[in-house]
C-alpha cells in the first residue's frame, strides 16, 4: 500500500487527474477500475475519480509492488530532473514578485518563455529552478503538479512572465489571461513622432512556415480580430516611447499593427525598418526589439511592474541618430 497526502500545489485538481500523475503509464479504464474495487481509495471511501481534490486528502493505493512500478514508471528519472533544475542558474531572468501561488520575472532578450524543442532551456526551467531552490516545489509534488509559465513573450521581447507556483495560482492566472481581466502593458520604442494615442482595430493573419503575420483593416478569411491601445510617453526628436494596451493578445500583434501604421517598433529585424535598425545597432549596439512586457494589472487591484531595460533610456537619449 503507498499513501498520498494532497499538498496545496496538487489542491483543486480532480482524483483521476491526479492519479494519472501518480501512474502515468496506466490508462483510464485501470483506473477507474481500481477505484470501482476500491484498490484506490480517497479518505478512506470509495471514490468515482470526479472528486475535486482539497490540501489534506488522502489517496490510498493498494497495489502490488510490480502493478506499482509498472505504471509509475522511472520515478528516479524525475528526481533525476528535479536536481538538474534546481542546479541552473537564471541567465539574467529575475524575480520581481511571489506570493503562495503566483510569481513574476523579468525576462531578458535572447530567452525563450517556455520550450519550442525538446532540447530547449527556457524561462520555465530557469524559474523551476528558482522554486526548487527556495524550497516552493518540493520532491513529492514535482512527481505530481510542475508549475509553468502561463503567458508567452516573444524570445526577443523584454519584460514580465507570470507562473503559476499552484495549481490555485495557475488556474487564476489562465482564468484572468481568457477572460481578459488582467490588463497588459507594455512599453515600446517606436519610430517616428507619435503626437496622441489612439485604438486600433483590425484583422491578423498568420504564416506558420515564415513565423510571421499580416494585419489588415479590413476582415479577411482566416484572419482574427485584433485590438491594440496605445499612448506616447516621451519623444526624443527620432523616436517615440509608447506605453501600449494589448486588449487582444496575438502573435507579434503590437510589433505588427505599430509597424502597419508607420511607426515600426526600433530593432524589429521582422517588420521594423532595416535602415534605422542598422544604424541603431552600429550606433548603440541594439540587439532586439525595444518592447517591453512592462504592468500587469489583475482584477483584484494587485499591479506588478517591470522597468524596461537601461538600453531604452540609451536610445531616448539620441535625439540626432536620424
Amino acid at each position: 500500500m503507498r499513501e498520498f497526502s494532497v499538498t496545496s500545489n496538487e489542491s483543486g485538481q480532480r482524483l483521476d487527474k491526479y492519479l494519472k500523475k501518480i501512474l502515468p503509464n496506466a490508462n483510464a479504464g485501470f483506473l477507474y477500475k481500481m477505484l470501482r474495487k476500491k484498490n484506490i481509495t480517497w479518505n478512506g471511501k470509495k471514490a468515482a475519480g470526479s472528486e475535486i481534490l482539497q490540501e489534506g486528502d488522502c489517496v490510498k493505493l493498494f497495489l502490488g509492488d510490480d502493478t506499482f512500478l509498472k505504471f509509475a514508471g522511472d520515478r528516479g528519472e524525475l528526481m533525476r530532473e528535479y536536481e538538474m533544475l534546481g542546479k541552473l542558474p537564471m541567465h539574467g531572468l529575475k524575480v520581481v514578485y511571489e506570493d503562495a501561488d503566483i510569481l513574476a520575472a523579468d525576462k531578458p532578450y535572447n530567452m525563450l518563455s517556455q520550450k519550442a524543442d525538446a532540447s530547449d532551456v527556457s524561462a520555465n526551467e530557469y524559474l523551476l529552478g528558482w522554486l526548487i531552490r527556495t524550497k516552493a516545489l518540493l520532491p513529492e509534488e514535482f512527481l505530481t503538479f510542475r508549475p509553468s509559465v502561463c503567458n508567452r513573450l516573444d524570445r526577443n521581447t523584454t519584460g514580465l512572465i507570470l507562473m503559476g507556483k499552484t495549481l490555485k495560482g495557475a488556474q487564476m492566472l489562465s482564468r484572468e489571461l481568457r477572460e481578459r481581466t488582467m490588463q497588459k502593458y507594455y512599453r515600446a520604442i517606436v519610430l517616428g513622432e507619435v503626437k496622441e494615442g489612439a485604438r486600433l482595430k483590425g484583422y491578423l493573419i498568420k504564416d506558420e512556415a515564415r513565423n510571421q503575420v499580416q494585419t489588415f483593416a479590413e476582415e479577411r478569411k482566416g484572419a482574427v480580430p485584433i485590438e491594440t491601445e496605445y499612448r506616447p510617453v516621451a519623444y526624443s526628436g527620432a523616436f517615440t516611447l509608447l506605453e501600449v494596451h494589448l486588449i487582444t493578445g496575438k502573435t507579434h500583434q503590437i510589433r505588427a499593427h505599430l509597424a502597419s501604421i508607420g511607426h515600426p517598433v526600433i530593432g524589429d529585424l521582422k517588420y521594423g525598418d532595416e535602415r534605422i535598425n542598422q544604424k541603431i545597432h552600429e550606433e548603440l549596439r541594439v540587439k532586439h526589439q525595444l518592447l517591453h512586457a512592462y504592468r500587469v494589472e489583475f482584477a483584484d487591484g494587485r499591479v506588478i511592474c517591470a522597468e524596461p531595460p537601461e538600453i531604452f533610456a540609451r536610445v531616448m537619449d539620441k535625439e540626432a541618430l536620424i
